[in-house]
C-alpha cells in the first residue's frame, strides 16, 4: 500500500469548471458538497483506503525560527497557506492507478447549483513512494 495526500486548494489551481467560489454557496449547496466528501470518506474507511482528512480554516500564518534567544517570525513575503489550502485527505493505495482514480471521484463534488466541481486536485505521494503505473 502507497500513501498519497489529496489537497483542494481555494486558489492556486487551475480553475475548476464550476468555478463559483464557496462564499456564493447556498446552505444546502455547502451541506451538499460536505455530504459528498463524508461519503467518500465512509466508503474508503470501509475498502481500508481512507487515512485522514480534514477542512481547514481560512485563518493561520507562516512562522519560522529567527534565531537563538529571539521570537519566532511570523509571515513574510509568501503566499499565505490559509489562502491556498482548503483541506485534505489521506489516502492508502494499492498502486498510483488507484490514487487518481480516487481523486478524480472526489473532483467531481457537488458545488454551486448541485452540479461537480471539477476541482483540480493535488495528488502527492509520501516521501519514499515512486509512483508506478502496473499494466
Amino acid at each position: 500500500m502507497a500513501k498519497y495526500l489529496l489537497l483542494k486548494h481555494y486558489r492556486g489551481a487551475p480553475a475548476p469548471v464550476n468555478n463559483v467560489p464557496m462564499d456564493q454557496w447556498s446552505p444546502e449547496e455547502i451541506s451538499a458538497h460536505v455530504q459528498y466528501m463524508n461519503d467518500f470518506a465512509a466508503r474508503l474507511e470501509k475498502t481500508g483506503e481512507f487515512v485522514d482528512g480534514q477542512a481547514l480554516a481560512p485563518e493561520g500564518e507562516w512562522v519560522r525560527y529567527d534565531g537563538e534567544g529571539r521570537p519566532p517570525v511570523t509571515d513574510g513575503p509568501f503566499a499565505e497557506t490559509k489562502d491556498l489550502i482548503a483541506g485534505w485527505m489521506i489516502i492508502d493505495v494499492d498502486n498510483y492507478e488507484r490514487a487518481v482514480e480516487l481523486a478524480g471521484e472526489l473532483s467531481a463534488a457537488p458545488g454551486a447549483g448541485g452540479k461537480p466541481i471539477h476541482e483540480w486536485l493535488e495528488l502527492r505521494p509520501f516521501y519514499g513512494v515512486t509512483p508506478t503505473i502496473t499494466e
